[in-house]
């Protein structure tokens, strides 16, 4: 018997020292838990790699987290000499984006074979008004380089379209308004769901949803408010008014 090895217990599985090598014999409880890990890595793999269409010049990036697919179009003249829409996206490839809380709430609702919970437009304004304040946020970093610098084109360009931004952004929050998405004193206390709801206002809905990325229910959890299906649709009614509002469009004076 060789002297020099000695047996460990190592929980489920058995290991065997060696003095020059170290050898793992794994039973098989050891051998389906590292089963079960090889497939969730591969699923994990899997969902991130795009599907074919895309080509493979799109890497799987699992620290992407969820994207969706789309064709890139481009304005271009026809044979006619007249502007139509055309597909643009490299050797005819679809191109990937990060998938935001709007595409989830559409992915929702198509699973749910039901409408839309936003237009078009909503979703666009959303989406501009979180554009805008990322830009704007990192576009403060800029600013504090080049300050107390004799500004070139190229600078004064930049903060020409950023006072621009800034301007843009007020606007649409001074459309926002002040008003309360959920009033407590509408609603009976056994029905909101806890004794320390709080109201919800326009502007912090708009900014749960469009900037921090939330939905529905998570902003109702977060006032102390239960998550009903007469609470969501409340709220989703809502933020369509402020996102509305933040488009231009003019609520309706009530007769």
């Amino acid at each position: 018997m060789n002297k020099g090895r000695k047996m460990l217990n190592a929980g489920n599985a058995a290991a065997t020292e060696y003095p020059d090598q170290h050898r793992i014999v794994r039973d098989g409880h050891a051998n389906s838990r590292l089963e079960a890990e090889r497939q969730r890595i591969a699923k994990l793999k899997n969902d991130a790699t795009p599907p074919a269409e895309c080509g493979w010049l799109i890497p799987s990036a699992p620290g992407r987290g969820g994207f969706v697919t789309f064709m890139p179009a481009s304005m271009q003249l026809n044979a006619k000499g007249k502007w139509e829409k055309q597909p643009s996206g490299y050797a005819g490839r679809h191109a990937v984006r990060a998938a935001d809380v709007f595409d989830q709430m559409i992915a929702a609702a198509e699973r749910a074979k039901k409408g839309w919970p936003l237009t078009p437009g909503q979703i666009a304004i959303g989406r501009r008004y979180r554009d805008l304040t990322e830009w704007r946020a990192a576009g403060a970093i800029k600013c504090s380089s080049i300050d107390g610098r004799v500004a070139g084109s190229g600078e004064r360009d930049f903060m020409d379209a950023y006072l621009s931004a800034g301007r843009e952004l007020d606007g649409m929050r001074r459309r926002i308004g002040i008003g309360v998405a959920m009033q407590v004193r509408r609603v009976r206390p056994s029905q909101r769901g806890k004794s320390e709801a709080v109201p919800i206002h326009d502007s912090v809905l708009v900014e749960m949803v469009c900037i921090s990325q939330k939905h529905l229910a998570d902003v109702l959890k977060a006032h102390g408010w239960s998550t009903k299906g007469q609470h969501r649709i409340a709220l989703r009614e809502a933020l369509c008014a402020a996102l509305d509002r933040m488009i231009g469009y003019r609520p309706e004076k009530s007769s």
